[in-house]
């Protein structure tokens, strides 16, 4: 358009009066040239229009990703809970372990005085049976025969019964000590805290 600009121009200061056919010319050089004009526009247009829909779906696409991006950030909120939630319950169950054996090693060391008492017991039981029976002995040359009959029958009775009593002790020693390992292996398994009235109601039958 410039171009043809300046030609008219140019040829108006060589002409005064152009022909006809000159101006035709540069008319259908002038429609030549809006033709192109719109063309280009047209083609503008199509591109600007193009450009739109790439912004539109741009925009879509962000908007999915910012929902995508919060719906993971809440994700993580909630794992992070649970993370919070899994580290105190692992504490929790750290300290109830520890507070467990903390309780089966004091009723280990309280059976194991247990034992050690029924063995004092034991062997001083021995010693007044030993005790009882030199004296059986030395009395055996004060005493009648017969007599001394009935004193033996009534030292072995003495002895039986000394012997069944230790026995029981022992009965329920094995009886605590089973029931102390099925204890141990339930709290094991189920997780379940231990109830120490229970345990010291073992103890004291045990005792008795």
């Amino acid at each position: 358009m410039e171009d043809l600009f300046n030609d008219t121009l140019h040829e108006r200061d060589e002409m005064q009066e152009p022909k006809v056919e000159q101006l035709m010319s540069k008319l259908r050089k002038l429609q030549e040239g809006n033709k192109r004009l719109r063309e280009e526009v047209k083609e503008l247009l199509s591109v600007s229009m193009s450009l739109q829909k790439e912004l539109e779906d741009l925009q879509t696409e962000t908007y999915k990703q910012e929902e995508v991006l919060k719906e993971t950030e809440e994700n993580d909120r909630k794992l992070q809970v649970q993370c919070e939630e899994f580290e105190q319950e692992c504490v929790r169950q750290l300290n109830q372990n520890k507070k467990r054996e903390e309780l089966l090693e004091q009723y280990n060391c309280e059976i194991q005085e247990v034992k050690l008492k029924h063995r004092k017991q034991r062997m001083k039981f021995e010693n007044q049976l030993l005790l009882l029976i030199e004296q059986h002995k030395n009395l055996h040359a004060v005493f009648s025969p017969e007599r001394l009959a009935d004193e033996i029958k009534i030292a072995e009775n003495a002895k039986d019964q000394l012997l069944l009593a230790e026995k029981v002790k022992l009965d329920q020693l094995r009886c605590l000590d089973r029931e102390l390992t099925t204890q141990e292996i339930g709290t094991a398994a189920a997780g379940e805290d231990c109830s120490f009235t229970e345990s010291v109601s073992l103890i004291s039958r045990a005792s008795c």
